[in-house]
């Protein structure tokens, strides 16, 4: 069965990502078709992908490396979420749909337990549902996938630390949902906004770290763009 380009770069990506590649390596098609158990036409595509998402870059006599983004990029990619993030908690109080509040509310209810049990790594995992969720609200493919490509690139530039508050901030995602679900594009997008930028300070530029084991073989990881 031909593996799917879209699970190989799933793949690549959250190995870049997670730092199993490191920063400025080299990434040929032998060596990924090998890792990940496939042939080397779903790798290109992949590659070609990613270079798009700004992940890879392709360099003379070196071919396809993972990027080595500056300190001034990574701090542009904070600015675009305070920008973003807000525009697509308005268009989610405009296209939503019942299914999409369904989960949300899901979400918040668990996070507020979590955060009054103090399971942070729950927490964690949670609060990247909500805001994948979120942008899948929007209704717009083309700004979900930025919002969805600008999580990646953040996540794989800065360590982001626990609330101090979790309880607080879980009401204050409990708030935007319930702008959500009036209808509120205005009251969404404000409090999207001031959530993004009371949490800025909570993320930390990582230091590049070397290579790691693999995580996981291409068949077993998931679809997730």
């Amino acid at each position: 069965m031909r593996i799917p380009a879209r699970s190989v770069c799933t793949a690549i990506r959250d190995d870049i990502v997670s730092g199993v590649f490191e920063r400025g390596s080299r990434l040929t098609e032998e060596q990924l078709a090998r890792r990940y158990g496939v042939s080397r036409v779903p790798v290109r595509e992949a590659l070609r992908t990613l270079e798009s998402e700004g992940f890879v870059v392709t360099r003379r006599h070196a071919g396809a490396c993972v990027a080595e983004p500056t300190e001034r990029e990574a701090a542009d990619l904070l600015e675009i979420r305070l920008l973003l993030e807000p525009l697509g908690a308005a268009r989610a109080a405009q296209r939503r749909t019942e299914a999409h509040l369904k989960v949300l509310r899901g979400l918040v209810r668990l996070g507020q337990d979590r955060a009054r049990r103090g399971q942070g790594e729950d927490l964690r995992s949670l609060g990247a549902w909500f805001h994948e969720t979120l942008a899948q609200a929007c209704g717009s493919p083309g700004l979900t996938s930025l919002l969805t490509q600008l999580r990646h690139k953040i996540a794989w530039m800065y360590a982001v630390e626990l609330p101090a508050r979790p309880v607080e901030a879980w009401a204050e995602h409990g708030a935007i949902v319930d702008a959500v679900a009036r209808g509120d594009a205005e009251r969404a997008r404000a409090l999207t906004a001031l959530h993004a930028e009371r949490t800025t300070g909570a993320h930390r530029l990582r230091i590049p770290t070397g290579v790691r084991p693999s995580q996981h073989p291409v068949n077993t990881v998931g679809d997730r763009i």
